[in-house]
């Protein structure tokens, strides 16, 4: 119980820092409490270590591509994109409680692929060009799902890195499995963006989009993929199987 309440107080402590630094909305610090709270109860502050070298640095490449949107609210993280992030890793979190070792590979994993998938993103469309499909290689516009180029693969690489050194030294799970994990689970959310991910299409603007809501206001219509498969949706599939490659490496011989 001691640990639940610290936990809670401590997850509480970290929302509010990132509600005030705009990181999160409202609906987004009250899951990141949920999150934390199920991290820090289990496993304590070498879990908010593991924890905060995902949330730090993704959080600040999002406020410099805000930034040059000139503080558009939307990059806010919301409630669906924490629980999307970090879901999996709280309740690999939890599941620690029945088998530390096998789970706790699986929390880092999936921070470390949710890393790998937010550096890879950012830094990707922002300094590496044309991007190009993960399937076909045929260029793709700028900021589509499924398009990859070789600084944001690199930087992919490097998220997953950073997360599984924390991991790593605080003693949660070694650096490789994580690693590995980490890679595999963004390079997963790539292929799934480029198959199974909606693009839709804005009837006024007429021009493709991800969101069944374009910037303009318009309801669009689905042109590819699965309705209800959307970033988050692609954000769970790739930490899950973040989770569940490391979870295997660490077991591997």
């Amino acid at each position: 119980m001691t640990h639940a309440v610290w936990g809670f107080a401590l997850a509480v402590a970290i929302a509010l820092l990132a509600y005030r630094a705009r990181a999160l909305d409202a609906s987004g610090a009250i899951a990141a409490v949920g999150v934390g709270t199920a991290i820090f109860a289990t496993l304590g502050f070498a879990g908010a270590a593991v924890l905060l070298a995902f949330f730090v640095p993704a959080s600040a490449l999002t406020q410099l591509r805000r930034a040059s949107r000139r503080g558009d609210e939307s990059e806010r993280r919301n409630a669906a994109q924490v629980l999307a992030n970090g879901g999996v890793a709280a309740l690999c979190a939890l599941g620690t409680v029945l088998a530390p070792g096998i789970f706790a590979a699986g929390f880092a994993g999936a921070f470390a692929a949710a890393a790998a998938d937010t550096w890879g993103t950012e830094i990707g469309t922002r300094y590496g060009g044309t991007p190009v499909s993960i399937l076909t290689f045929a260029r793709l516009p700028t900021g589509r799902s499924g398009g990859i180029t070789l600084m944001g693969t690199l930087a992919s690489i490097g998220g997953a890195a950073v997360v599984a050194a924390s991991a790593s030294a605080v003693h949660v799970a070694p650096f490789i499995p994580i690693a590995i994990g980490g890679v595999a689970g963004a390079l997963l959310d790539s292929v799934v963006g480029a198959t199974l991910q909606s693009l839709r299409w804005c009837p006024i603007c007429r021009c493709e989009c991800e969101t069944k809501r374009h910037d303009c206001g318009a309801a669009t219509s689905l042109r590819r993929g699965v309705s209800w498969m959307e970033n988050d949706a692609v954000n769970v599939v790739a930490t899950l199987a973040g989770a569940a490659v490391a979870a295997l490496a660490l077991r591997s011989p």
